[in-house]
């Protein structure tokens, strides 16, 4: 995967498409388990289609993009998903540990038992520090707003919350499933969905923001005119 997204171009996109399909085929077995009525099937999947399709998006239109600018080498993923793949992870690695060591209150102990506040204030700032660093790095010192280092810091808590939201919701989905995992897949980890519950949110939400920044940006052009 780390190779694939530094090559970008027609490798990456291929990935994307393959890891798109396994998402899908296991969020209709996921479906399959929760509801048999046809009508309530028919809209998870459409739900499905929707927020897989929103999310997987983003990466496969830089990786087009950087076919298209640079064949060779994938600035685009490398600068803009880099750092939200490197939040998520870091939003896993500090709940882990915080959680191990501190314990504590449970956040939704009937969805997810293991979870607690301690770990996601644990996720939240390793997230923060680690989106506002890689972002720092990759973004010219020349180039860099005024306050962009302490707006980084609060968009990496964001996202951190947004990815536990992602892995909380594919587990409300497996308990309604009755299922522990969402396939077996990937040995000891379970399916694609849980190891990217957390990325498919954040990279959902984050074509959602950009969308309505530029509803928003049409809006302001035109009331200006």
């Amino acid at each position: 995967a780390g190779g694939a997204l530094w090559l970008g171009g027609w490798i990456f996109s291929t990935l994307i498409v393959v890891i798109a399909a396994g998402l899908f085929l296991e969020w209709r077995d996921l479906v399959s388990k929760i509801t048999a009525n046809p009508i309530r099937r028919f809209i998870w999947m459409l739900g499905g289609f929707i927020y897989l399709g929103i999310g997987l998006y983003l990466p496969l239109r830089l990786s087009f993009a950087d076919a298209y600018l640079n064949p060779f080498v994938g600035n685009y993923l490398i600068t803009i998903l880099l750092p939200l793949i490197l939040a998520v992870i870091a939003t896993d690695i500090g709940a882990y540990f915080s959680g191990r060591l501190i314990g504590g209150a449970k956040i939704a102990a009937k969805i997810s038992p293991n979870k607690t506040w301690a770990g996601l204030l644990g996720g939240v700032v390793l997230s923060s520090a680690t989106f506002a660093w890689v972002s720092l790095f990759f973004t010219p010192e020349n180039t860099r707003p005024p306050g962009i280092f302490y707006f980084d810091l609060v968009a990496g808590s964001l996202l951190a919350i947004v990815a536990q939201a992602g892995d909380f919701f594919e587990s409300w989905m497996k308990r309604k499933a009755g299922v522990k995992d969402s396939g077996q897949l990937i040995p000891g980890h379970g399916g694609l969905l849980d190891r990217l519950d957390g990325l498919v949110a954040v990279l959902f939400t984050y074509q959602i923001v950009l969308f309505a920044l530029k509803v928003l940006e049409y809006v302001r052009i035109g009331y200006w005119r």
